[in-house]
C-alpha cells in the first residue's frame, strides 16, 4: 500500500513488542504500520476492519496507562510528521498528528510564532499529548487540547472527517481530547500567536508559605507551579510571566549544572540510592530539596516551559477543583509523614483555567493538578493507593495518561458531559474498532 511502511507483522523477524517510555506497559500487536499520509492511514483502518482487527495509534509512549495498547493493528507516528500549513492571518498552524512537540515548537519559533502554553516535556507527539490531556500550568491559558481550533481524523469505517467549531462541531468538541476512542487523528490545527519572551523566576519556599499564599501566587502570575519534597517542609516554586525585555537565557554552564547535572545526573544517583536503601530517602530529600538555588532568566516560551526528563519514573496525577487543592496536599503530606512510605520524588502542583472539552480534566472548573511520582523500579502501589484515596475524596479527576484505578462508574460522576461523550463514541465507533482494555474500564464498554 502506498504511503504505508509495515514495521512488523505476524511471522516477522523483528521484535513486535511495543513498550512505553517508563517500561511499565507493553503490547505485542499482530501488525505494526507507519503511514505517511492521511490516505494511507485510512487504508490501514479499512484493511483492519476487513480483517476484524482492533486499531490503536501510539505516540512516543509517554503515557503510563495502556491507553494506546492493542493486540491488533498498531499505528506508529514516525512518518506522519511535519508542519503542513501556517496561516498568519488566522493565527493558526496545521500539523501532522505524529509530529513531536519539539519539532513543532522549533518550526514555530523559526517563523516568529508560539503556542500560548504547553507542558514540561517536548518528546510527545501532538496527537498523543492532546488526546490524553497534556497540560502545563496557567492562570488564563489552558491545556494543549484547548488550543486546538481544527482537526482531521480517520473514523472506524476508514473515512476522513474534518472538524472545527463550524464543521462537525459536536465531534470537534470531543475529539480534541478523545483518548483514542473516537478515531485516529491525522492532523491538528492549533491557535498560535507572535513569538514572545517569558521571564522565569525560580526560588525555594517553605511549604506553609506556598500553601497559605497559593491563591495569591496563582492570581499574580501568568504561570505558577511548585514542587513539594516529601519528608521535608521545602518547596521549589516557578513563576513565568511575559516580558518586553530582551531574552536573557541562563549561562550555558549554569543551565547544564542545574538542569542536567543536578536535576538529572545527581538526582538519578539519589533515587537509585533511595531505591536500594529506603531508610536513606528522608535525608536525601532534605539535601536534594536545597540543591537548586534561586535563579531568574528569560527566553522564548518553549525553552522556559520545558525541561529535560532523563530520570525515568511512574506517575499518578489528579485534577482537583482549585479550591480543594491545598487541603488535599496537606492531607497528602500528613499521610506520608504518618506512614512508613519513603518517597524520593517531589510532588508537582500546577493549575489550569476551566475549559469546555467534555473529557478535559479542567472541564467546567478552575483546576489544580497534584502529580505523584516514584522512581522506576520502586514499589508504587501503596503510595498511589493512599494518594488516590485522598484525591477522590476531593472530587479528583485522574489524568488519562497516568496511573489510576478509576472506572466508568466513578468517572461518570465527576465529568458532567461523560454521557455526551459516550453517545458520540457509540455513533462513531459502535463496533469498538478503537477499543482496548483501558477504554473498556474507563468508558464502560
Amino acid at each position: 500500500m502506498s504511503g504505508i511502511s509495515t514495521l512488523t507483522g505476524a511471522g516477522g523477524t523483528r521484535d513486535a513488542t511495543w513498550r512505553n517510555w517508563a517500561g511499565n506497559t507493553s503490547a505485542r500487536p499482530l501488525r505494526t504500520v507507519a503511514p505517511s499520509t492521511t490516505e494511507a492511514l485510512a487504508e490501514t483502518v479499512r484493511r483492519a476492519a476487513e480483517d476484524g482487527l482492533p486499531v490503536k495509534a501510539v505516540g512516543t509512549g509517554h503515557s503510563f496507562t495502556s491507553v494506546a495498547t492493542t493486540g491488533g493493528v498498531l499505528i506508529r507516528p514516525e512518518r506522519l510528521t511535519g508542519v503542513r500549513r501556517i496561516d498568519r492571518a488566522a493565527g493558526t498552524v496545521a500539523v501532522a498528528a505524529g509530529t513531536p512537540l519539539e519539532q513543532l515548537n522549533q518550526v514555530l519559533a523559526g517563523e516568529g510564532l508560539s503556542l500560548a502554553n504547553m507542558g514540561d516535556i517536548m518528546d510527545q507527539t501532538v496527537a498523543g499529548a492532546t488526546s490524553t490531556g497534556t497540560h502545563g500550568t496557567g492562570r488564563d491559558s489552558a491545556s494543549l487540547a484547548a488550543q486546538i481550533v481544527g482537526c482531521e481524523m480517520v473514523t472506524a469505517e476508514g473515512s476522513v472527517l474534518r472538524c472545527s467549531p463550524t464543521e462537525n462541531p459536536d465531534v470537534f468538541a470531543a475529539a480534541r481530547l478523545g483518548i483514542g476512542a473516537l478515531g485516529v487523528l491525522t492532523e491538528l490545527t492549533f491557535e498560535v500567536e507572535p513569538l514572545f519572551t517569558l521571564t522565569a523566576r525560580e526560588e525555594p519556599m517553605h511549604f506553609s508559605r506556598v500553601v497559605s499564599e497559593f491563591e495569591e501566587l496563582v492570581r499574580e502570575n501568568e504561570h505558577f507551579e511548585f514542587y513539594w519534597f516529601p519528608h521535608t517542609d521545602n518547596c521549589n516554586t516557578k513563576r513565568n510571566n511575559r516580558t518586553d525585555s530582551p531574552a536573557r537565557p541562563l549561562p550555558r554552564v549554569r543551565g547544564w549544572v542545574d538542569d542536567e547535572l543536578l536535576s538529572n545526573g545527581v538526582f538519578r544517583v539519589a533515587c537509585s540510592l533511595g531505591r536500594a536503601a529506603p531508610a536513606t530517602v528522608p535525608a536525601i530529600a532534605r539535601v536534594s530539596s536545597r540543591a537548586l538555588s534561586a535563579r531568574t532568566y528569560s527566553d522564548i516560551p518553549y525553552k522556559v516551559f520545558t525541561s529535560p526528563r532523563r530520570v525515568r519514573f511512574l506517575e499518578m496525577e489528579y485534577a482537583l477543583p482549585r479550591t480543594e487543592a491545598m487541603s488535599a496536599l496537606a492531607e497528602l503530606k500528613a499521610m506520608v509523614e504518618s506512614s512508613r512510605l519513603r518517597i524520593s520524588f517531589p510532588v508537582e502542583v500546577r493549575t489550569a483555567p476551566a475549559d469546555d472539552i467534555p473529557l478535559s480534566t479542567a472541564n467546567g472548573r478552575d483546576t489544580a493538578y497534584l502529580a505523584m511520582h516514584v522512581y522506576r523500579g520502586t514499589p508504587h502501589e501503596a503510595y498511589f493507593t493512599a494518594a488516590e484515596r485522598i484525591m477522590t475524596a476531593h472530587g479528583g479527576r485522574p489524568h488519562w495518561g497516568k496511573l489510576h484505578s478509576r472506572d466508568a462508574a466513578y468517572l461518570a460522576g465527576v465529568y458532567p458531559r461523560f454521557e455526551e461523550f459516550l453517545a458520540l463514541r457509540e455513533r462513531l465507533d459502535p463496533q469498538r474498532r478503537f477499543g482496548n482494555d483501558y477504554l473498556r474500564r474507563v468508558l464502560g464498554a
